[in-house]
């Protein structure tokens, strides 16, 4: 459907924008091959390294890698930013907290069946969210998705029968190997973050990726030329909502207690979106790339000054410098750079200099009468 809307590029679509939202078919050998080496690294990762205060690094930075890469789904695709990301971290959190009590679980792998549940409980919870925060635009969104944040952390306090309020909840701990003990979460996080980037990829080379980039570059338009505007940004929500609540789940068993500040927290959300900024909105590999970077750099700040904050501050600068000198991303930009340095090369290789002129053939004499 949009493609051959988009195929119409008279009066409707400038080349540019055909351009922009092209499905992203080149070269996919050279991608695979970076994404191959980078999970064959990641999985190395805790048997080389198995100091716990490193492996619990890694467990974090996956799951930022989970819910960056879910934020991007929805925002960076559709230019919607959303500030409220960590209702469907908490719900997931709390969702993996109450089932593994009611259902009795042993403290071991088992409660990881629970993760998949997590994820569909903040799916759930997505929908009315979605209905009532998507019926405004842009601007509006934002405010709606801050509220809903306050709403759900103060449900989180005042619904003690459930969420045991300020008490907070605490998950079986198991009662594993202490040298292998972060192993086995470690590779939860992973193939959760796995599958979060897998999901990202398959959307942005899917129609309805395409329909997203449509609504970002311009809504009012794409509602014109057929895309289903509500609907494909309800589902982009519902999704991201979904592997939010995986990380949120595995989050919570890995910790081992859960508190209303510590899953509903307003930084959550501007540590995603700067994750996401800083590495490339709207690309597949520059959440990842950005929770990579960002996310052990917070874990020291945190461990070095958290009773000052001065981890809030240095964000907020490295927000301001992003905005200011990245605008586009890591990974758009080097891209960029790349892309004309090749550009120039091949320019300079079919550049040569004109050839001499043929030597002209001597003039046939001329016959007389």
């Amino acid at each position: 459907m949009t493609e051959g809307v988009l195929s119409e590029a008279g009066s409707s679509v400038t080349p540019d924008s055909v351009q922009r939202h092209r499905l992203p078919h080149r070269r996919p050998g050279a991608g695979f091959g970076v994404a191959a080496v980078g999970l064959a690294i990641a999985v190395a990762f805790p048997f080389v390294i198995s100091n716990p205060a490193i492996t619990s690094i890694g467990i974090f930075t996956l799951l930022f890698v989970c819910a960056a890469s879910a934020w991007n789904m929805f925002s960076g695709l559709s230019g919607y930013i959303a500030l409220g990301n960590t209702v469907f971290f908490g719900v997931g959190a709390y969702a993996i907290a109450i089932g593994a009590e009611h259902i009795h679980l042993r403290a071991d792998d088992s409660v990881f069946l629970l993760v998949p549940v997590a994820g569909l409980v903040a799916g759930a919870f997505a929908l009315p969210f979605g209905w009532l925060a998507l019926r405004t635009r842009r601007h509006t969104f934002v405010v709606i998705t801050i509220a809903f944040f306050f709403i759900f952390q103060l449900l989180a306090y005042n619904l003690g029968g459930l969420t045991k309020g300020a008490a907070g909840m605490t998950l079986p701990v198991p009662q594993w190997d202490p040298v292998t003990y972060n192993i086995h979460f470690y590779f939860a996080a992973l193939i959760v973050a796995v599958a979060t980037v897998l999901g990202a990829w398959l959307i942005h080379i899917s129609r309805f990726g395409l329909e997203l980039r449509t609504i970002k570059d311009d809504e009012d338009r794409a509602r014109g030329l057929g895309v289903l505007t509500e609907r494909v940004k309800m589902q982009a929500f519902v999704i991201s909502g979904i592997f939010t609540g995986l990380a949120g789940g595995v989050y919570a068993y890995f910790v081992g207690s859960i508190y209303p500040p510590d899953v509903f927290v307003a930084n959550f959300d501007v540590t995603i979106a700067i994750m996401t900024f800083l590495g490339g909105l709207g690309t597949i590999s520059g959440p990842v790339l950005g929770a990579l970077l960002l996310e052990p750099l917070q874990q020291y700040f945190t461990l070095r000054f958290s009773a000052n904050g001065v981890y809030l501050i240095a964000y907020g600068v490295l927000f301001l410098v992003i905005i200011r000198f990245l605008p586009a991303g890591i990974v758009p930009t080097v891209t960029k750079g790349i892309r004309a340095y090749l550009r120039g090369r091949t320019e300079r290789g079919m550049t040569v200099l004109p050839a001499a002129a043929p030597d002209q053939p001597d003039p046939l004499p001329t016959s007389r009468p």
